[in-house]
């Protein structure tokens, strides 16, 4: 199977291109293009035969031919959320615009493509019922949750017509996401785990007492390759699926980082500095927090059981990015 994964240079992107490329996933690899708009650095995805990374402007790659002979497609390429509210363009350029010229070089294909969609919790918004379920009506209230929820009512149409089959999966926040921060308003629910356990300052922008919906790196490609697997028929209609997710507020991840962090985890913690910024925590604030996915909980799929486990996930998985003495643990 030949397989593209847009945004595939990205930390997600290159996090499910080595996932999939492991000999227990269902599907056989026989290609799989990652195309990102700043090249691919990792070593290990470079020197396997079956990788070929392409750099550019998608819409730009879609018209030289790089949908040729694809059979699956991982859409993860995204302006984020705040590099949308900044500037509505960016957005509709990298988010609406490019999804739409994906979706129709699928539909230009002999052989209609599998296409699992990365949307988000930023979908819903304003008058929301206290706990989110697979049937509720999206509300967004900025424009990167509304971009994704447009991309999210394309898919189901063009899957409808048979263009193509299309799954669209609603990630929770992403954590811990390892390197530099980028304009993502939920940037900072990496950065108050990973700065100090760098041995760096950093800056909450919320208040402590905000809840948000978290998920890990393992457990955000297992629901995506779990939805590229799935049965058509299984899938459960043309709504979107939320994923699995951990309900936690800010002050209980940096409560379970003081734990992680070894002897000295107060002092980890200490380097926590809350300092409100109006435009993150109005961002933030409008996400919902608590979900029942119950329809991705038919298919198997779990979140993290606790905010220590997704600690330890990072710990044991970047331990060259961890300063701090840590205590020794297996991660989930």
């Amino acid at each position: 199977m030949k397989i593209l994964i847009t945004g595939g240079a990205g930390f997600l992107g290159q996090r499910l291109a080595r996932e999939l490329l492991k000999t227990q996933q269902k599907q056989i690899i026989t290609e799989l293009v990652l195309a990102d708009i700043a090249p691919l650095r990792d070593a290990v995805l470079l020197a396997d035969p079956r990788v070929r990374s392409v750099t550019g402007d998608l819409r730009q790659l879609l018209a030289d031919g790089v949908m040729s002979g694809i059979e699956g497609v991982f859409h993860l390429a995204a302006a984020v959320s705040g590099e949308c509210e900044a500037d509505i363009d960016v957005g509709l350029h990298t988010n609406l615009d490019t999804t739409r010229a994906l979706l129709d070089a699928c539909r230009s294909l002999m052989q209609p493509p599998r296409l699992v969609f990365s949307s988000s919790l930023a979908v819903y918004g304003g008058n929301m019922p206290e706990v989110i379920a697979d049937n509720t009506l999206p509300m967004p209230q900025n424009s990167y949750g509304t971009q994704k929820f447009i991309c999210e009512q394309l898919i189901a149409d063009y899957t409808r017509k048979g263009f193509l089959d299309g799954r669209s999966v609603r990630l929770p926040t992403v954590t811990v996401r390892p390197g530099k921060p980028n304009k993502a308003a939920s940037g900072f629910m990496s950065g108050i785990i990973r700065e100090p356990l760098a041995g760096v300052d950093t800056v909450c922008p919320v208040d402590p007492q905000t809840g948000v919906w978290i998920t890990s790196p393992r457990f955000a490609v297992a629901g995506l390759i779990a939805a590229f697997n799935t049965p058509r028929e299984q899938w459960g209609g043309r709504t979107a699926m939320n994923l699995p997710g951990l309900s936690v507020r800010v002050a209980e991840m940096i409560a379970a980082l003081e734990r992680c962090a070894g002897g000295g985890g107060a002092a980890v913690a200490a380097r926590v500095r809350v300092q409100q910024d109006e435009t993150i925590s109005t961002i933030v604030g409008g996400w919902p927090w608590r979900f029942d996915p119950v329809r991705a909980g038919a298919l198997g799929l779990r979140g993290p059981a606790s905010m220590d486990d997704i600690v330890a996930e990072y710990i044991a998985d970047y331990p060259a990015a961890v300063a701090v003495a840590a205590p020794t643990t297996d991660a989930p």
